[in-house]
């Protein structure tokens, strides 16, 4: 059987976040996270399928992982030009077919590695809710799949079960001959096909209770933080650097070449990467920091997904997604909670601050309100408020307008004084 792994995506709706799939989670790619639970799971050969904007990133993540890397042409096909794309590398062979999309934990892909001996025809994930949820549910007889039913609307459920995309085909011909005869505008040849599929075939649900989370938009970034970090042990490098009064608690990992200045609290569960430096009086809690990256005197860093040679100087970092190679000027804060402290726009989240790509700098004592945006290789000048989304590419500055007099006022020697007589008497 051959894993047919879907990794071509743009990460459209994710943005400013450039590749999901290479969102770092305790030192390791997202999508090396999901070749690993497949590959433990007793899949031995991946076909990785990506795109142009990615393929070289990819090509390290196959050559590592020792699977085989191909280049969906046209992305505008969608999940049925990516798995087309794969038609001369599966040879009639058994597929199974896993969006990048769906992290799982890696129980699923044990529950679908042993359905693969079954005698249906097609396996599907079926992820039990028990709240309405607006994605494709399964209609069923017994545990036979009859359909998907797309958004049916809170009360209208066929079912309690819904579609995850892994999905197991054996003798891939038959998928392939119905996705090169559909034809459709509306992205969606993958499911019409698999629809008449399960007309002519056996298609049967795979029942899955165990993590879940679609990764979509970028505030996804935070929960997929909560999981991995959930998984996190102590485990502190002897070549890690450690100052004497910095205190460490709870389940902690800190990598080689880490350095921990005096009086740092880390509070776990949370991961230092590789080389990073957490400056004196600094606080990190319940966050990942990547390799090379500086947490700046006093700064606290709690709840965030930080990347790679990313800088802070005295900061407040909360509850935020911040890229690669960022930095921060002293004072600059993302802050992130309203005052009325309702939900962030369409996060659920009442806390969630800043989303930031790659490549950027914020001035100093720039205030980014919660749930903004900021597209990569943007600069924003310092001592403004940012309380909209950032194009990326984009300079951002404020105007101050100074009022300037002559000083009429004197100062009295006699005020000083006694301010400090009273010092000295405490």
């Amino acid at each position: 059987m051959k894993v047919l792994l879907l990794a071509s995506g743009r990460s459209k709706r994710a943005k400013p976040i450039e590749d999901k799939n290479f969102l770092s989670f305790c030192g390791k790619y997202l999508i090396e996270h999901q070749i690993e639970a497949i590959q433990n799971a007793g899949f031995e050969e991946i076909i990785l399928i990506g795109g142009a904007h990615n393929m070289e990133r990819l090509g390290e993540v196959a050559k590592k992982h020792n699977t085989k890397l191909i280049e969906q042409e046209d992305l505008n096909e969608g999940m049925a030009g990516a798995l087309i794309s794969a038609k001369l590398h599966t040879q009639n062979d058994d597929i199974f077919v896993v969006s990048s999309n769906d992290i799982v934990d890696p129980e699923a892909f044990q529950l679908m590695h042993k359905a693969a001996s079954g005698s249906a025809d097609s396996y599907i994930l079926a992820y039990r809710v028990h709240e309405y949820f607006p994605g494709g549910y399964l209609t069923l007889d017994g545990n036979r799949i009859t359909g998907i039913q797309e958004k049916p609307g809170e009360g209208n459920e066929p079912s309690d079960l819904i579609n995850l995309v892994l999905h197991i085909h054996k003798n891939s011909q038959s998928l392939f001959e119905k996705l090169e005869n559909h034809s459709s505008e509306n992205d969606d040849r993958y499911e019409r096909a698999l629809n008449e599929l399960m007309q002519e075939k056996t298609v049967e649900a795979v029942s899955f209770e165990g993590y879940w989370q679609s990764v979509k938009f970028p505030w996804h970034a935070l929960s997929l933080l909560d999981h991995f970090l959930s998984q996190c042990q102590t485990n502190i490098s002897p070549e890690a650097q450690i100052a004497e009064t910095a205190v460490i608690k709870g389940k902690v990992t800190i990598e080689s070449g880490a350095k921990i200045f005096d009086h740092a609290v880390i509070q776990g569960p949370a991961y230092i990467g590789k080389n990073a430096i957490v400056a004196n009086n600094a606080l990190v809690r319940s966050s990942i920091i990547g390799q090379n990256s500086v947490v700046g005197y006093s700064t606290e860093v709690a709840r965030s997904l930080v990347g790679h040679d990313t800088w802070f100087h005295s900061n407040y970092i909360g509850d935020s997604v911040i890229g690669d190679n960022c930095s921060f000027g002293a004072g600059a804060i993302c802050a992130n909670l309203r005052l009325d402290e309702k939900e962030i726009a369409e996060s659920s989240r009442n806390k969630l601050g800043a989303t930031l790509g790659d490549n950027i700098r914020i001035g100093v004592n720039t205030s980014l309100m919660p749930g903004v945006k900021i597209g990569s290789g943007t600069f924003i000048g310092s001592g403004i408020t940012i309380a909209e989304d950032i194009e990326p590419q984009k300079f951002v500055y404020g105007e101050t307008t100074l009022t300037i007099k002559d000083n009429r006022e004197t100062l009295d020697p006699s005020a000083r004084n006694a301010m400090m007589s009273s010092l000295k008497k405490d």
